[in-house]
């Protein structure tokens, strides 16, 4: 079911091919869900708009316009539809019946889900399967072109990059400011292509909504009626791999299917959300969930690469876990874990503070940001008077906050973009609270 490893430059030609993966269902057979299910979703997105035309419900249902227009003979043969005058384009417009209305209140009680048609469990797990990160290899050069800017020790990337490869759970720790999660944010630039993401999964004849707009970022997104001419199935949205952060917010309930018992709606947890993509748990030792709890949870997705979840009504669904899981802590792992759960984390990846050459560029690439103008003194007064007298270590965050500082009282003042000793002497007494 995999693809071969390729070379992560030439992940284009999988992003291409893509749309392949997932062709529109000409019949309601095709689409893999019940009939049932698909007259539910096509009267309660009528019972919403209140009237809707054949290309409407299309493009509502993300359905073919041969599926909507058995569904809408189907309802016609019940009484659940009314037809109303065309439109000035000629479509035939159809509104709920009485018989309707009451069929889409009832369906409404048992779901409040309108929308999108779900995939079935099935073709979820397959393409997830088959748009697996793991199918690259991502090479030293790659990972520092992808990251280029960055200024993080060779070491750390690398290490880093043969994680990615490994597709084992990760940690990054060291103290605040060293960069973690920085880095951890900008990891999706080396997996920088596209998968396809449902907007819904239909498991049991229940919906579960996955595609979120906030960590899902939509690409080459089709113009507004062109459905019943596409070959693409557009139940699944072309994507960017997602990212999900998360951090002192985790709770256990983030990580199981939520159900709204007011909106009748279930919910996708975190790590279905990430699939094919990165999960990141950033300050890791802060969340309501301990560490331990946290791993409990995991042992069988991390050894297994797949997941089990459960419905309210207690059915219980596989779902493959195809994602790359990144922590960061300010905290010392032993401190968190003990080391029966430290070996199950592939690698540990200590960040450290930066050299004096490394502090120097992002010193100066913030400047240039910012639009200042440093002197080099000036620059050596910051590395042999304020941080070595304060034994202040060289952190990557420093340069940026402090020329924020400057800058600031700069404009306040009226003073030209020049940083002076006085200017960087008292950002810092500002900055750093004894």
């Amino acid at each position: 079911m995999g693809m071969p490893i390729q070379n992560h430059s030439d992940s284009q030609l999988f992003s291409a091919s893509s749309a392949g993966l997932a062709s529109l269902p000409g019949s309601i057979e095709a689409t893999g869900l019940s009939e049932n299910l698909l007259m539910q979703l096509m009267i309660k997105l009528l019972h919403f708009r209140q009237v809707a035309t054949l290309s409407e419900l299309s493009e509502g249902l993300a359905l073919s316009g041969l599926v909507c227009q058995t569904l809408l003979e189907k309802a016609k043969r019940l009484q659940w539809l009314e037809n109303l005058q065309a439109g000035q384009h000629g479509q035939m417009r159809y509104t709920l019946s009485g018989l309707g209305r009451l069929e889409a209140e009832r369906a409404l009680q048992a779901s409040g889900y309108i929308g999108a048609a779900p995939v079935p469990l099935n073709q979820y797990s397959d393409i997830c399967l088959r748009q697996t990160h793991r199918q690259y290899q991502i090479t030293q050069s790659q990972m520092h072109q992808c990251l280029q800017g960055m200024i993080f020790a060779d070491d750390a990337l690398d290490t880093l990059g043969a994680a990615l490869n490994s597709s084992k759970p990760t940690l990054l720790y060291g103290p605040p400011g060293v960069g973690k999660s920085y880095l951890c944010r900008h990891i999706i630039k080396v997996l920088d292509d596209h998968v396809l993401v449902p907007h819904a999964l239909e498991v049991n004849g229940q919906v579960i909504q996955i595609l979120d707009p906030q960590v899902h970022e939509a690409v080459d997104t089709a113009p507004t009626g062109s459905l019943m001419q596409s070959s693409h199935d557009p139940r699944w949205v072309k994507c960017r791999r997602p990212l999900i952060v998360t951090g002192g917010e985790l709770t256990e309930s983030m990580l199981e299917v939520g159900f709204d018992s007011t909106s009748r709606l279930y919910k996708a947890p975190l790590q279905l959300k990430a699939n094919n993509g990165i999960l990141l748990l950033d300050d890791l030792g802060r969340q309501k969930i301990s560490p331990a709890q946290l791993f409990n949870r995991w042992i069988i997705p991390l050894e297994e690469r797949r997941d089990f979840l459960a419905l309210q009504n207690g059915i219980h669904f596989c779902i493959p876990f195809e994602l790359v899981l990144l922590f960061s802590t300010n905290l010392s792992p032993s401190a968190l874990m003990d080391n029966a759960f430290l070996r199950r984390l592939g690698y540990k990846i200590e960040l450290q503070p930066m050299s004096a050459d490394a502090y120097r560029q992002v010193w100066q690439d913030n400047c240039q940001k910012l639009n200042l103008q440093c002197e080099a003194e000036v620059f050596e007064h910051l590395l042999e008077q304020l941080h070595a007298s304060s034994n202040k270590p060289l952190f990557p965050c420093y340069p940026r906050d402090l020329l924020s500082l400057i800058r600031d009282a700069q404009v306040y003042q009226g003073l030209p973009n020049l940083v002076s000793k006085q200017q960087l002497n008292q950002a810092w007494q500002h900055y750093f609270v004894e």
